[in-house]
């Protein structure tokens, strides 16, 4: 795969236990999202755009999980290890993702990985925040993205924490597909927004996603 792809979708966290009225940690409303998540998902396998998606991938032991959780820094039991609950939905399933584990990789297994036709990568966490995982930075580095768009669940935790981390690391242009994206705190997420229009992150829709990609690749 060579450096500087045009663009690179960031799914974040489009889990059953997030996604789904039953799961363990249900972002309100999220099972709405689905119909869109399925046509940035079929876009990019269309128009072969890499795809590098997160996923939880907690044990019992992990500092967030707690029985007693404030929902600011601890959280409840989710999407633990093995369970349904830590599948990703079906819109959003990756074909043959290279899985990667929480331990640190040889730069040369991941340029081997993501050098073989367009990458699908799906990357474990146990925090938050997707950049925990060790080989998130090597991975980003290699595909050297000019665009990324982000959408997943939820916006005002997960989906900060990948937007502020590519912000911070550089990446100017970003997308945030707002009806792809649902936040637990609707007046947290109002602020955020904010915060990111005012910087020149841009919110965008899956309408508009879809005709940029068009337009591109008609050319």
């Amino acid at each position: 795969m060579p450096h500087g792809i045009p663009v690179l979708f960031w799914d974040v966290d489009t889990q059953i236990d997030f996604m789904r009225p039953e799961g363990k940690l249900y972002v309100p409303e999220a099972e709405t999202l689905e119909h869109n998540l399925k046509i940035l998902n079929r876009l990019a396998h269309e128009h072969h755009i890499p795809i590098v998606a997160s996923a939880d991938d907690h044990t019992l032991a992990d500092a967030e999980i707690s029985d007693t959780p404030d929902f600011k820094v601890t959280y409840p039991p989710h999407c633990l290890t093995g369970t349904e609950g830590a599948e990703k939905i079906e819109a959003t399933r990756l074909e043959r993702p290279f899985i990667v584990g929480h331990e640190p990789l040889p730069a040369a297994e991941i340029e081997k990985a993501l050098a073989q036709g367009t990458p699908r990568i799906l990357i474990l966490k146990r925090t938050t925040n997707v950049f925990s995982n060790p080989n998130t930075e090597a991975i980003l580095e290699h595909l050297d993205p000019q665009r990324v768009v982000v959408y997943g669940v939820a916006l005002d935790i997960c989906n900060r924490r990948a937007v502020e981390g590519l912000w911070s690391r550089g990446y100017r242009k970003l997308e945030v597909v707002l009806d792809a994206t649902k936040p637990i705190d609707t007046a947290l997420a109002e602020e955020l927004l904010e915060s990111w229009r005012e910087r020149g992150i841009e919110l965008v829709t899956t309408r508009q996603v879809v005709d940029e990609v068009s337009a591109v690749h008609a050319r």
